[in-house]
């Protein structure tokens, strides 16, 4: 079984909740897909990190870190990031915070990220792309140059083509429909 795969398995085993749901596009839907309980988990930490360097080299490209809007696209960042050690295309992983913090540093963006470089956006689910747009906003105009966006999940409802429509290539590890869900909720 590939990494892939079983990821899949795993996203239905522990992620996929039935009910009715607002999610955060304000789009109700009936189900909700809670994927850190997947991604904070160690199996899926593991899988993620093999995954998402696989789809992440299988596009080419090339950046020096890797991450998104916390909380959500932390554990996919840092399991990537821990992925890629002692490879020649090693990742280092940052947090976006939603707003720069008032004290200390006055940071928005936390961990290994230094303007002019390549990065790459995560994500764990994709709905209308909002999250990672604001993560691009925040990263660029910090001086970060955005390579591509990777989801864990796209829930096939127009975020990725808002966020292609934006000038940036997205790469899902799996699908809304492909896990059986369809792409409306």
């Amino acid at each position: 079984m590939t990494p892939l795969h079983r990821l899949e398995q795993l996203l239905l085993e522990r992620s996929v909740q039935r009910g009715d749901f607002v999610l955060a596009s304000g789009q109700r839907s009936s189900y909700y897909i809670d994927c850190r309980l997947t991604t904070m988990s160690a199996e899926g930490l593991a899988l993620i990190g093999q995954a998402g360097l696989a789809a992440i080299r299988d596009r080419g490209w090339k950046a020096l870190a890797i991450g998104g809007l916390t909380m959500g696209a932390d554990p996919v960042a840092y399991a990537i990031a821990a992925g890629s050690f002692g490879s020649p295309d090693q990742l280092d992983a940052f947090s976006v915070r939603k707003d720069a913090k008032l004290h200390g540093t006055r940071r928005q963006i936390e961990g290994n990220f230094q303007a002019g470089e390549p990065v790459i956006v995560v994500e764990d689910v994709i709905t209308s792309g909002g999250s990672a747009l604001q993560a691009i906003e925040a990263l660029t105009s910090a001086g970060g140059k955005v390579v591509g966006v990777l989801a864990v999940v796209d829930r096939e409802q127009g975020g990725a083509e808002r966020i292609g429509a934006a000038g940036h290539e997205v790469v899902s590890l799996t699908t809304a429909r492909a896990l059986g869900l369809g792409t409306q909720g």
